[in-house]
């Protein structure tokens, strides 16, 4: 069991983490016809903007509430009010998700009383759900901000009942901020294969996938229909894919009686083979289709191959708790040893079962030491690992939120069969591109004596 370690040090080197209100702008991304609004100042909203933008490099509809400082003493309603209002003037949404920064949070405004307040005045909003989540800056990280977003979600658009009508072909999943669009497509595509409709919340793979629409619109182009999310309350199953969805798995259940299952980490043969096990259950199926099957064949044999590069591995990590405890994990059942594990939130119960002594609540900088310390031969983050790869000479697989320099992030599938074959496939020909230069020491053999050592070696013939 790993064992958690806050670093301590008067400043932060090179920022791992990102903050909770971008992670609940990105979770309200994944409803169709969104606009996710930031309660705070406009810096807030742009540092932000420039994240999301440089990862997806497409244009995303985020708003600000503007707070200056007479609204920063006096309270932000107004600006609440006025930002609902000029969006729905504009933008025409159907859902608005709010979140709140540290600049409201830390003045401790009541921002859902002043909402409800709002929203019972001001009959002309009716049209447009507006949801918020309390998401300050200074708790957690990306998935936190997530979480709680989703968890705002499904508190007022799932209908709370007391009698069941499930549709059994319909199962509600759930998915972490640490699944990209690609990897929501993938279990929508499992999931289908057993005959099962899934009900996904919230749907990047429709929104931020990358895609050339037809018509420009100021709001989330795809994602999760507003109205479809009150369905979630009919689903035979909810499949949280992450720890951080547990939350708004327990809120479905209370609210609609809706049997969960949470899977912490779905790459890596073992926990895909508990997926499918639930699905084969859900379908009724004896056997998994023939197409899962063979996916599974081909993890099995990709295994035997990336073994041999794998084994003995010494890997660093540094990402939020669940990319982190799903890779390591993953890795180390592979036979690597994880050496250094930084993550960017302590709330996460997964964090205690990483394959390693300890992890690291801090930043790159931490990880760049740790990495070194732990003599490291490979390195896995987001794209601000560069530096630490560039000054530890290893090389550095970008995984999470953000990767800015390089193009496709979205298309990256670490997930079921497919997904964990081509992460070992990922992680084996990077360590066979490191250049290896071996020296006679190396293999126990005596080096030249010092008198030969400029005798120039024979010409090739």
């Amino acid at each position: 069991m790993a064992r958690l370690v806050t670093a301590r040090h008067a400043v932060s080197t090179n920022p791992l983490k990102s903050s909770a209100p971008l992670g609940a702008a990105l979770a309200y991304l994944g409803i169709e016809g969104s606009v996710p609004l930031l309660h705070g100042a406009q810096g807030c909203t742009a540092f932000g903007m420039v994240h999301l933008v440089r990862h997806f490099k497409e244009a995303v509809p985020l708003q600000t509430t503007a707070m200056n400082e007479v609204t920063t003493i006096l309270g932000g309603a107004e600006q609440i009010e006025e930002a609902i209002e000029n969006i729905r003037k504009r933008a025409q949404p159907r859902f608005i998700g709010i979140a709140s920064t540290a600049l409201a949070e830390t003045r401790g405004e009541d921002v859902a009383g002043e909402l409800r307040e709002i929203l019972a005045r001001r009959r002309d909003f009716d049209a447009t759900r507006v949801v918020y989540a309390a998401t300050p800056d200074f708790d957690g990280g990306l998935q936190d901000g997530w979480a709680k977003a989703v968890e705002a979600i499904v508190s007022a658009l799932v209908p709370a009942t007391q009698q069941r009508d499930p549709d059994l072909r319909q199962v509600t999943l759930l998915c972490g901020s640490h699944l990209t669009p690609a990897e929501i497509e993938e279990l929508v595509r499992m999931v289908r294969a057993f005959g099962l409709e899934p009900l996904v919340l919230p749907d990047l793979s429709g929104s931020l996938d990358g895609h050339v629409s037809g018509n420009w619109s100021g709001t989330s182009l795809g994602g999760t229909p507003v109205d479809r999310i009150a369905l979630a309350a009919r689903s035979v199953c909810t499949l949280a894919i992450g720890e951080q969805m547990r939350g708004a798995a327990r809120i479905i259940e209370d609210r609609a009686m809706v049997p969960a299952q949470v899977f912490p980490a779905l790459t890596g043969l073992k926990p895909v083979d508990g997926f499918v096990r639930a699905l084969m259950e859900m379908s009724g199926t004896p056997e998994p289709p023939p197409s899962i099957r063979r996916d599974r064949a081909r993890l099995m044999d990709a295994m035997l191959d990336a073994h041999f590069f794998t084994g003995g591995l010494r890997v660093a990590i540094a990402a939020d708790p669940d990319l982190m405890f799903g890779l390591g994990t993953a890795l180390a059942a592979m036979g690597a040893e994880i050496v250094a594990a930084v993550t960017t939130s302590q709330h996460s119960p997964v964090i205690g079962q990483m394959p390693c002594e300890t992890v690291i609540l801090g930043d790159l900088g931490d990880f760049e030491r740790a990495a070194r310390v732990g003599d490291a031969q490979i390195l896995i983050t987001h794209s601000h690992g560069r530096h630490a790869a560039h000054a530890l000479h290893l090389p550095l697989l970008r995984v999470g939120f953000p990767v800015f320099d390089r193009i496709g992030a979205q298309d990256a599938c670490r997930l079921g069969y497919r997904g964990s074959r081509a992460f070992l496939y990922e992680i084996a020909n990077a360590v066979q591109a490191i250049h290896h230069r071996p020296r006679p020491e190396d293999f126990g053999a005596t080096p030249p004596p010092e008198e030969f050592s400029h005798v120039p070696h024979s010409a090739p013939c």
